[in-house]
């Protein structure tokens, strides 16, 4: 049997995230689960990552989305930051 997937596609560098949207994306996660850190944009910021608080990061990432880890994939209630297709096919195998 197969399971019916719907996809729906945004480009948040044409139509940023809200503060609301990352807060219900994250759903209590710590914010440096969206944060990507491997981002040239970060490294060239200069910023010590340890020292980011929550808040901190959030206003980096609505500031330059290129901070935020991509691709962002929601599954019914679970979002998954950064997935590589190998984990988003496991996933929806499941």
């Amino acid at each position: 049997m197969q399971k019916k997937v719907e996809i729906n596609e945004r480009d948040f560098f044409k139509a940023p995230f809200t503060r609301e949207e990352i807060n219900a994306l994250l759903r209590k996660q710590p914010a440096s689960e969206m944060f990507s850190f491997r981002s040239p944009s970060f490294k060239s910021l200069g910023l010590d990552r340890a020292k980011l608080k929550d808040k901190e990061l959030i206003d980096l990432m609505l500031k330059e989305p290129r901070l935020i880890r991509r691709p962002i994939v929601k599954i019914g209630p679970n979002v998954y930051f950064g997935a590589d297709i190998k984990t988003l096919a496991e996933i929806i195998k499941s």
